[in-house]
């Protein structure tokens, strides 16, 4: 059953952020912790990832998706 929450809202809202920053500066963050330009590609989908993972936990659908996936690996005998 799905049901709102406030709390993961913001926590939602504030890895969106995070990813966006990301998005916007991952030349740089490629640059000085990655491995230049060879993985520019890599960090900006991983900043992408992030985003939609922040919108996911802002909408509350994590809750689902892992009870899903825990429901299919251990079935209710």
């Amino acid at each position: 059953m799905y049901e709102f929450s406030i709390g993961w809202f913001f926590l939602g809202l504030t890895i969106l952020a995070a990813g966006i920053v990301f998005v916007r500066y991952y030349q740089w963050v490629a640059d000085n912790f990655g491995g230049g330009v060879g993985s520019y590609e890599r960090y900006k989908l991983v900043a992408f990832i992030t985003c939609a993972l922040g919108l996911v936990v802002m909408v509350n659908l994590h809750t689902l998706i892992l009870t899903a996936l825990v429901q299919a690996i251990f079935p209710q005998i």
